[in-house]
């Protein structure tokens, strides 16, 4: 645990950066302050304030993550829609705020232990969330006229979030290690195997309405190792690892070495070539794809680093001539569109001129240097991108476009890749469990932490 000197060394310096930020008026004296401001100061001023994102910005009674909340009035403010696969990412926000000192144990514990509260009576199906929830009530909000069921995939990302907080609460006092087990028992009570129906292949939906109607089997790659992984380390649902060759590697199929804009990459990407850049993030927020291998890939980090630099090179190529495109600003990502919501991937059907800050910050694990480079670009430019929340979700500058916006899945993996980066907190902590462990084991996986476990029995 960080000490408590270095919490509140952390906590003035964030203050600081902030207050002389919200002070300048003028673009250039800002450009000038974030030039004087560390690396370390300026990941902090952007962590904390995302961190804010869960924090002062969660639903008022669940405490969950809402799925938007848009600053420019365009939005119903008395939306209570909250998202389980973002408050996955929010449960581990706050496990952040609560290392760094942004908040106290005991605020953080509260906050966790209503959270759980919700959860626990919130509507669930064998185990799954929906993809959306009343915040008030409970029940299931549809995704889609048929999607008004189960999401493995959104379970799988609230999972991954609880498996994080249970080892990081389960050395704590009576209260965290009793908050800890009430966790446990929602991660045990997922049946992952019953979404097999049978077959071996993981299925994305099931609707107590319109059933298997969706059809949805999910094969590799996108964002849904994580749910495969965790399908298999399950102690009471455990799906066969053959499920996970079968389905997700689709008989091996999964790999197909290509090159994309002079990068090597070894696996087949649904709808590719040129994907969004959040496959390289929710998955391994609390995975750690540093040393990680398997009969498919191997090197995971490597894998992720070059579709990062891939996205970032399709930029700088910038094709389609869209303004300010470039070596500090770039990212292409799932997010805001100037019309809804949309897939935008390094290729000239998905580009659409729409830049995302998570897309590049949340890639500061595997090139922190080119992250860190637009970060401070971001930063520059002040109000039309910066919030009460850190930054906001998408612009173009092609079309003078900067909404005021926020959404859940998108700013939490800033938070948590930040603190990864700076860390590693999330790594060890869900890598560390023991059901997590397991999983990894019955896949054939390799990693550090499997050699570490080994040597500490």
């Amino acid at each position: 645990m960080m000490r408590r000197t270095v919490m509140i060394g952390v906590v003035i310096s964030f203050w600081l950066s902030a207050y002389l930020f919200q002070s300048c008026s003028d673009r250039e004296h800002r450009r000038f302050l974030s030039s004087e401001l560390s690396d370390e100061s300026l990941l902090d001023s952007v962590q904390y304030r995302t961190f804010l994102y869960f924090w002062e910005g969660a639903d008022p009674e669940s405490g969950m993550a809402l799925e938007r909340i848009h600053l420019d009035s365009t939005a119903n403010p008395n939306d209570r829609t909250v998202t389980t696969g973002g408050s996955g990412f929010g449960i581990m926000a706050i496990v952040s705020g609560m290392e760094r000192g942004y908040i106290t144990r005991e605020e953080g514990l509260l906050r966790l232990t209503r959270i759980v509260d919700f959860l626990e009576r919130a509507d669930s199906f064998h185990g799954a969330f929906p993809h959306w929830l009343d915040g008030g009530s409970g029940r299931v909000i549809p995704f889609g006229r048929k999607d008004n069921g189960a999401d493995l995939v959104e379970t799988a990302f609230l999972m991954q979030g609880i498996l994080s907080a249970v080892g990081y609460l389960q050395a704590g006092s009576v209260a965290e290690c009793a908050l800890s087990s009430r966790m446990d028992e929602l991660w045990r009570r997922v049946e992952w195997d019953w979404f097999c129906r049978g077959d071996s292949v993981l299925f994305w939906h099931w609707s107590p309405d319109y059933s298997w109607e969706m059809n949805f089997p999910v094969r590799g790659y996108n964002e849904c190792l994580i749910m495969y992984l965790l399908a298999t380390a399950s102690p009471t649902h455990a799906i066969s690892p053959d499920v996970y060759c079968r389905g997700w590697a689709d008989n091996g199929r999964l790999i197909e070495p290509h090159s994309e804009e002079g990068y090597e990459l070894r696996f087949r990407y649904q709808g590719g070539p040129g994907v969004p850049l959040f496959w390289a993030h929710y998955s391994f927020l609390g995975l750690d794809p540093r040393g990680l291998k398997d009969r498919y890939q191997p090197d995971y980090f490597e894998e992720m680093k070059n579709l990062s630099l891939a996205n970032r090179a399709y930029c700088i190529r910038n094709p389609r001539r869209f303004k300010k495109y470039g070596e500090d600003c770039w990212g292409l990502t799932a997010c805001y569109s100037i019309e809804g919501y949309a897939a935008h991937a390094p290729n000239e059907k998905s580009d659409l001129g729409v830049i995302s800050p998570t897309a590049a910050l949340s890639s500061i694990v595997y090139v922190s240097e080119f992250a860190r480079q637009a970060l401070r670009n971001f930063f520059n430019r002040g109000d039309c991108l910066w919030g009460k929340y850190g930054f906001y979700d998408a612009f173009s500058d092609t079309e003078s476009w900067y909404p005021k916006r926020y959404l859940a899945i998108d700013q939490g993996p800033i938070v948590i890749m930040i603190e990864n980066y700076r860390s590693q907190l999330f790594w060890k902590l869900f890598m560390g469990h023991p059901d997590v462990q397991n999983g990894l084991k019955r896949l054939g996986f390799e990693s550090p932490h499997l050699s570490k476990r080994e040597e500490e029995l």
